[in-house]
């Protein structure tokens, strides 16, 4: 089945791509969500215009990702866990937990965007980077010390 992406798809595609999908993917998932149109002829038609419209609406997402990103450059969030011998943290400092820590700081970032390999389970500093909108990227730090 042929849809036309109104929002960038990781592993899909970009806004505006016209793209070939299993029938039931894009029936049970994309078309209800709005991400995505059926690639129907008058659909097709309206493409381009479609396309200057999501062009301003990336650009505008674009500067507002690279002003949240300057923004979060600057950012140190501070963890305290419990921690046994060698500095091993009993449990682990997740993605969830960040997310939590810049919303508390007044950034609005899900979990799932933020690129953690694993969860942090040793005390010390680490550099953190989050994905924000159509592939900006900003990096903070992370400081995960030992509970008194």
């Amino acid at each position: 089945m042929q849809i036309i992406l109104q929002e960038d798809i990781e592993k899909l595609g970009a806004r505006g791509d016209v793209v070939s999908v299993k029938e039931g993917y894009a029936r049970n998932y994309l078309l209800p969500r709005k991400l995505a149109l059926e690639a129907s002829p008058g659909n097709l038609k309206r493409l381009e215009k479609i396309r200057t419209s999501l062009a301003k609406r990336t650009a505008t997402e674009r500067d507002g990702a690279q002003k949240q990103a300057e923004l979060l450059k600057d950012v140190t969030l501070s963890f305290s866990r419990k921690a046994g011998e060698n500095d091993q943290l009993f449990g682990s400092v997740t993605a969830g937990d960040i997310a939590e820590a810049l919303a508390a700081q007044g950034f609005a970032i899900d979990k799932r965007r933020i690129e953690l390999a694993e969860p942090i389970k040793v005390v010390g500093q680490y550099e953190v980077t989050a994905k924000l909108a159509h592939g900006v990227a900003a990096g903070f730090k992370v400081n995960v010390s030992r509970q008194e």
